[in-house]
């Protein structure tokens, strides 16, 4: 997948601020004029680029829900004819990406999710069903004495393993984003293998 290197637009600039915001005062406790404050424009600026915040709320969540998929599906399709244990190492690559990367978004999503228009919220789960179906076809193909429940079951447990990221600390305690990354992975391979 190719790694975009220019700089954020406007509207990326809003919902990463949106998104860092909302975690840390939850989406009630944020105003129109704080997230144009943080990107350096007026409050009603924003309606420019959002209907409001219920709009940021929904194209966060939906938003990362969708990447999540279409980058895990490009490494599948990337990986034709390699084995399944460098398949699979690379979802849990992706996902940790994401775990380390996008830690308000996770943060966002446990909180807020509720708050979600019907239609948004059921969006998002249709696209994480169709996240952990993929895992769990890989997961089966590295491990097949796993039935179709346990995989299911274990994707679910590495996804919380690996999503547990907020609750690390802040980033300067860490031991450092590769250091982490590495722990991670091996944590998420160990709990594959010890659920066979």
């Amino acid at each position: 997948m190719a790694t975009r290197t220019d700089a954020p637009t406007r509207r990326e600039q809003i919902l990463k601020e949106a998104a860092r915001l909302f975690a840390e005062r939850g989406f009630h406790g944020v105003g129109v004029d704080e997230i144009g404050a943080a990107v350096g424009i007026s409050g009603p600026g924003l309606y420019r680029h959002f209907t409001g915040k219920d709009a940021m709320l929904a194209e966060l969540l939906v938003g990362i829900s969708g990447q999540l998929l279409t980058g895990a599906k490009w490494r599948v399709q990337e990986a034709d004819g390699v084995p399944g244990e460098q398949v699979l190492d690379s979802l849990i690559e992706g996902h940790i990406d994401f775990a380390l990367d996008d830690r308000p978004l996770i943060t966002l999503h446990d909180r807020e999710l509720d708050r979600l228009r019907d239609t948004d919220r059921k969006l998002v789960r249709q696209l994480q069903r169709q996240y952990v179906e993929l895992w769990v076809g890989v997961v089966r193909e590295v491990y097949p004495a796993l039935s179709e429940p346990t995989a299911r079951s274990a994707v679910h447990s590495v996804f919380g393993l690996l999503n547990s990221t907020p609750h690390l600390g802040r980033a300067g305690s860490l031991p450092g984003r590769g250091a982490t990354a590495e722990l991670l992975h091996r944590m998420a391979r160990g709990a594959f293998a010890a659920a066979e």
